[in-house]
């Protein structure tokens, strides 16, 4: 009996407790999220894959006429892919159903153009479905990317393609289970195969697709779906391709405007702090310089360095990371892809392994109707669902920590309680030390998650200010931690006379390599500048000699250095300063054509020697706004400068919104000189610039 009387003593707190806190919690506060957003956003990491026809042409984007026959895989192996996902902290997998060229990696039923007329398994398989099996044997979620824009299909740009998309989404909305996000691709309309026309088709891709229509059926069908992308999409692109969100960082955006055409993408890396609607950014990057398998950038995976970056200006900034990876040719995640996978999983660990904050003495400058439902305790207490909120019209408060003894903390993690809504403007992080306050960081948002790497620092105590908010404002989550001092790698660079530098972060050594061998602190000791103008992979790594703690390796091939190369020729342009294209620096660029000298324009370069080369690389600009991109290309290769045999030509394709360096391969040749064409550019400029002429030998 007494048993029974306790717990219904208990219940009435509980419910008296709730009905309290539901009379005094505070309202949703603007556009706020809807549930399938919330979960989406918590899934945090996870993975892209690009595999298809081009990562058998060795194309980014495919012209739309290549075979299928040319899709052969020879190890496929899906649950590998699924388990590097896994084992990497990743929630899902965004595979490439249908990339630009048109090619689906399922058996459509309309179109020909598929895994059915494939020699892959015998034209039998069915690739989403066998990585929908994967995904829910490894408790992944399956998403898809079906590009709007084909660059096969004959009726692309004309009514009757909408109808062909519609059926195809159909299709993958239905067959293969529950689908977290769909995934569609901003480039649309532009030159292609066409079913034989070989033209360009323009569209626009606000209207052409009818994107309300469109949405509507992927809800009636997928009402689980989240849509991303072009229309009025439920998150948003975060404006580039590096995987990078700015340090403000609303996930809210002016769609109306968009839709209409007046917001420029350069805007969706920080929202709009007056957005109507709730649309949170996603931070797609791929795990090396393309998107899809090239066998030529196997030693280009993204360093170590750069992934945590990556992590901490993506999901630390308040947005998903979506990181692709490119299954090579085999059908495998490349072993190098996994293995900087494990690095960046093993760091990140280490970086969170254990919160400083829950055993502090925590106090708040101000508690919503002095109620402790929602008191500061909340911050610590581990429940996503609990907060720390203000009064309403209270838009500015602290909450402090303090510490039992004087602790070590390098990094911050702070969470708005994002289901009533984005607040917090800007807030303000200060340290006690030595009995005196001092502020070491300033920042603007927080939203979902945000995370501050900081310099260490030991502290007494701690203290998050709130300083602008939109309204009084609710804080699930503060967290502290003291990461492990991580070495960064050194940088390498090479000028055209042969003159190495290696720089490292001040205070540390340098050691490195030419024999292609990992280097240690045994290896040779840099100390200053050095010529090597042979062929010649260098490694190098920096070591923090105070902790013992070395960097991940750097590595840089270069071929025979370019002292003897020479620019003989161009078509316009200021020929004192076109040396620049062959300076072995891709911070500095030339430009060439203009309004009266119109594209194509012409470069050529006597390498001095006659050289055995496969292939040739093009850096476009990369300082400034405005890169001047080539779009289009040919290579021409002499071994007398009269005669002359073009090797390649095409576009380079993505350019616009991945300006790395463009590798073209050929068949092996003997050459002295090369003859580099512009034939067009993004956005049907006239100038275009060169940071870099190069070959691959």
């Amino acid at each position: 009996m007494k048993k029974t009387f306790l717990s219904l003593c208990l219940l009435c707190i509980i419910f008296s407790s709730s009905a309290q806190e539901f009379a005094n919690a505070p309202k949703p506060f603007g556009p706020v999220p809807t549930q399938k957003q919330i979960d989406w956003q918590e899934m945090e990491f996870y993975a892209f894959v690009h595999f298809s026809l081009n990562t058998f042409t060795n194309k980014e984007w495919g012209y739309g006429d290549e075979s299928p026959e040319l899709f052969n895989p020879s190890q496929l192996d899906v649950r590998q892919w699924a388990r590097v996902v896994k084992e990497a902290g990743m929630k899902g997998i965004i595979l490439v159903a249908k990339h630009h060229d048109g090619f689906c990696l399922w058996p459509s039923a309309y179109t020909e153009r598929s895994v059915k007329n494939s020699p892959w398994e015998n034209g039998k398989g069915d690739l989403v479905k066998e990585l929908a099996a994967a995904c829910k044997e490894y408790d992944l979620k399956l998403g898809l990317y079906l590009s709007p824009w084909d660059r096969n299909h004959p009726q692309y740009g004309k009514p009757e393609y909408i109808t062909y998309f519609r059926n195809q989404l159909k299709e993958l909305l239905t067959n293969y289970g529950d689908v977290f996000e769909m995934w569609f691709d901003g480039a649309n309309g532009g030159d292609g195969y066409y079913g034989g026309a070989n033209e360009t088709r323009k569209i626009n891709s606000l209207t052409y697709y009818n994107w309300d229509e469109t949405y509507k059926l992927i809800y009636d069908i997928a009402p689980k779906t989240l849509v991303w992308g072009v229309g009025p999409s439920e998150a948003r692109w975060i404006g580039n391709e590096e995987g990078r969100a700015g340090k403000t960082n609303w996930s809210l955006l002016r769609q109306k405007d968009e839709l209409a055409g007046k917001v420029h993408y350069t805007e969706f890396m920080s929202g709009h702090e007056d957005g109507e609607k709730w649309v949170p950014g996603e931070a797609d990057v791929s795990i090396r310089p393309g998107w899809f398998y090239h066998s030529v950038e196997d030693d280009k995976v993204r360093s170590l360095d750069e992934m945590v970056d990556i992590y901490y200006e993506s999901i630390g900034r308040n947005a998903t990371l979506l990181l692709n990876l490119p299954v090579d040719t085999r059908g495998l995640v490349h072993e190098n892809d996994e293995a900087r996978l494990k690095e960046l999983v093993a760091t990140i660990k280490a970086d969170f392994k254990k919160e400083l904050l829950a055993e502090t003495q925590v106090q708040a400058s101000n508690i919503r109707a002095n109620d402790l439902n929602f008191g500061p305790q909340n911050v610590i207490d581990g429940n996503k669902n609990t907060y720390w909120a203000t009064d309403d019209k209270v838009k500015q408060a602290t909450v402090e920590f303090t510490f039992k003894k004087p602790t070590v903390i390098n990094r911050i993690l702070l969470q708005e309680y994002i289901k009533l809504g984005q607040r917090v403007k800007t807030f303000s992080i200060e340290v006690k030390v030595d009995g005196q306050w001092k502020t070491i960081a300033n920042e603007t948002t927080i939203g979902y998650k945000r995370i501050l790497r900081l310099d260490r620092v030991t502290a007494s105590a701690l203290r998050v200010n709130v300083l602008d908010a939109k309204a009084g404002f609710v804080i699930n989550t503060i967290e502290a931690y003291n990461a492990p001092t991580f070495v960064k790698e050194p940088q390498i660079f090479r000028d055209k006379n042969g003159l190495v530098t290696i720089k490292s972060e001040e205070g540390n050594a340098i050691y490195y390599t030419l024999d292609g061998k990992a280097p240690n602190e045994k290896s040779t000791l840099y100390k200053a500048p050095f010529v090597y103008n042979k062929e010649v992979e260098i490694k190098a790594i920096s070591r923090n000699t105070k902790e013992k703690i070395n960097s991940g390796i750097k590595s840089a091939k270069y071929g025979v250095s370019k002292e003897k190369w020479k620019v003989i020729s161009v078509s316009s342009g200021d020929s004192k300063s076109v040396e620049r294209i062959i300076d072995g620096n891709a911070d500095t660029d030339w430009s060439f054509g203009n309004d009266e000298n119109k594209l194509p324009q012409t470069a050529i370069v006597d390498m001095g020697e006659l050289i055995s080369i496969k292939g040739f690389t093009y850096t476009p600009q990369q300082v400034g706004n405005n890169l001047n991109l080539i779009s289009n290309y040919e290579l021409y290769t002499s071994v007398d400068s009269f005669y002359w045999d073009k090797q390649s030509e095409g576009e380079f394709s993505n350019i616009k919104h991945n300006p790395i360096e463009q590798v073209k391969s050929f068949t092996a040749v003997k050459a002295r000189f090369l003859k580099f064409v512009a034939t067009a550019a993004v956005g049907k400029a006239q100038t275009v610039s060169i940071a870099e002429i190069g070959v691959v030998e």
